[in-house]
């Protein structure tokens, strides 16, 4: 991937505030951060929610098979996928709460407005994420409780071992022994009593105690795999959204951008050939009286037939340039850039032309980006970079200018993100105050 350096800021910038860094390392972290105990706490909570949820769901489940001979079965299926679905949004909740990880819901289950009851246990028994969630509450029992025994014995261990010198006196002043027991039969016994066994067993407790906290991570971690991939929208339905909003963003691109170019004809070079046909209409009745101010008065309007034909070339190139059309986007890039307060030097390394719409996208990311160079940068160079891998066009700008650039809400930067998100593109911006700033756009390659 080609590295070039790009546009600037379409905001202010920011100021970096040094980060502080821990005074521990974080394997000394670990066993004492928030993080270590939640996620603790979560596992132990899952054993007994997890083996509630499997009886519930297994018992249900059962029932409406057995039933299903008779018309019961099919609704106390439904209402066993329904209490899954519950179970769902109690885990979702804990897993946002313990584990940091935000799931969204599964859609409503369709048909119930329509058709009473039946059209609702139709909808809940045809919707994947019911069975999904009755398979969460089958599947998590059993991982439940071997991560709820892992966990408890680690972390017991690790916190016993390690402050076994503060409590060990507890054995010889009530149990009349030096210490825990470590091995014992008819005639020998071993206890952890000298200095030397106390000081091991501390150390030993001192390693599980700095371990426990991994597992425990690596554990939470499978409880967010299970969460996101069970009980959260389908990765159909997740597109099926996506896609809606994508249409959004190209609707409301489409309206603003049929406002801007009505605006552009009524104020520009509409006004002007109205103003062109009062202009020649004064200068024919003045053609007999005063030749000379009937002339002069052409002349006039010869002036603003030329201003109102390049506005109107001008709006052309905005809506789509023809040197894009004819010449490709080395020739139109090469044309923005040479408009652009900034020198750019331009590269564009492509065998062959893409698809008309995503030149388009280029071309129209391009010159926004060099808009945001010349306007907000404060840069003296500017590069422009376009070449394509096996899946993308790969668009780079970058400045040395002062940096900061960021898409914040409601600018331009962000309006272009949108714009790339609409066609599955996507815009990097790396951007650190006192620059270089380089974006980086990557719209789908396709010809």
């Amino acid at each position: 991937m080609a590295t070039a350096h790009a546009s600037a800021p379409d905001s202010e910038p920011d100021r970096d505030t040094p980060a502080r860094r821990p005074r521990l390392p974080a394997v000394l972290r670990a066993p004492l951060e928030g993080r270590t105990w939640r996620e603790f706490g979560h596992l132990v909570l899952s054993l007994p929610l997890s083996v509630f949820y499997f009886v519930v769901a297994v018992t249900m489940m059962a029932l409406g098979t057995g039933l299903v001979v008779t018309f019961l079965g099919i609704p106390v299926l439904a209402a066993g996928l329904t209490v899954c679905r519950g179970f769902g949004a109690v885990e979702r909740a804990r897993a946002r709460a313990a584990l940091g990880v935000r799931v969204a819901g599964p859609g409503p289950v369709g048909g119930g407005d329509r058709g009473g009851l039946m059209a609702w246990v139709g909808g809940v028994l045809k919707s994947g994420a019911s069975w999904r969630h009755f398979l969460y509450a089958v599947l998590h029992m059993p991982w439940a409780v071997f991560a709820f025994s892992v966990a408890v014995v680690l972390w017991t261990c690790g916190w016993s071992l390690l402050t076994y010198p503060l409590w060990r006196w507890v054995f010889p002043a009530y149990a009349g022994v030096g210490g825990v027991q470590l091995y014992g039969d008819g005639t020998h016994s071993i206890y952890l009593d000298s200095p030397f066994e106390v000081t091991v067993t501390s150390l030993v407790g001192l390693l599980f105690w700095l371990v426990t906290p991994w597992v425990i991570r690596a554990l939470a971690g499978v409880d967010r795999l299970l969460v996101t991939g069970l009980l959260g929208p389908s990765r159909l339905a997740t597109r099926v959204s996506e896609l809606e909003s994508d249409r959004g963003v190209v609707v409301d691109t489409a309206a603003a951008d049929l406002r801007r170019i009505e605006r552009d004809l009524h104020d520009g070079a509409q006004a002007r050939l109205v103003a062109l046909a009062m202009d020649l209409g004064l200068a024919r009745e003045k053609m007999t009286e005063d030749p000379q101010a009937a002339a002069r008065m052409v002349d006039e309007a010869h002036g603003e037939v030329k201003t109102a034909l390049q506005e109107l070339r001008d709006l052309a190139r905005g809506i789509h340039p023809a040197i894009l059309t004819d010449r490709g986007l080395d020739a139109a890039l090469s044309s923005i850039a040479s408009r652009c307060t900034v020198p750019v030097t331009v590269t564009v390394d492509l065998p062959t032309r893409p698809a008309p719409a995503i030149e388009g996208i280029a071309y129209f990311t391009a010159s926004e980006l060099l808009q945001n160079i010349s306007k907000h940068s404060n840069a003296t160079h500017a590069t422009l970079n376009l070449h394509h891998t096996p899946h993308h066009l790969i668009l780079q700008a970058t400045d040395n200018g002062h940096g900061g650039a960021k898409g914040t809400h409601n600018s331009g930067l962000t309006g272009l993100t949108e714009r790339l998100n609409a066609v599955d593109g996507t815009l990097t911006i790396r951007s650190p105050t006192g620059g270089p700033t380089t974006i980086t756009a990557h719209i789908p390659w396709r010809r």
